[in-house]
């Protein structure tokens, strides 16, 4: 995936009022602008201290840009999505939290990798974009999992 690139169609997973929902990725993006954020998982250290709470920072700017919706998502069933953005406040602070649990999306764009020695398998890289009408304007892959730098909030909010 690189920009220029439409995003893959995949369907993601969220729980809503009766149980999970798919939420495909071009209804998602089509004709919006969204910025997409990706974790190698929920309560993750990384994930939690710092990358959702970076989005969390920012949101109000992204939406004086022009941001229809900030997502995150994660190789995560939607129970765990849902209970994550609790227990954060992404989804008080209206931050998405999409699950991806086969991973469908995540390989789609090329993102997928594996950590057996923190017990990672099959997750996602960390990563973050700026897509229009689901094409990808901004792209910034982080090269360890473990850090949230060029993929976090404000690096984003000034690259658009």
């Amino acid at each position: 995936m690189q920009v220029g690139d439409k995003l893959p169609e995949a369907d993601l997973i969220k729980l809503g009022s009766d149980g999970p929902e798919a939420v495909s990725v071009s209804s998602l993006t089509a004709g919006r602008k969204v910025i997409l954020f990706a974790v190698p998982g929920a309560y993750t250290p990384t994930c939690d201290s710092a990358h959702v709470p970076s989005f969390m920072r920012t949101q109000d700017a992204f939406a004086a840009k022009g941001v229809d919706e900030i997502v995150c998502v994660s190789v995560n069933d939607p129970f765990v999505m849902k209970a994550w953005g609790e227990s954060t406040g992404a989804a008080a602070a209206g931050i998405t939290m999409l699950g991806d649990p086969g991973s469908a999306f995540t390989k789609a764009m090329g993102m997928d990798f594996d950590a057996p020695p923190a017990g990672l398998h099959g997750r996602s890289k960390r990563y973050a974009l700026y897509a229009e009408d689901g094409v990808v304007k901004v792209l910034h892959a982080e090269e360890n999992p473990g850090v949230c730098e060029v993929s976090g909030g404000e690096a984003m909010l000034d690259a658009i």
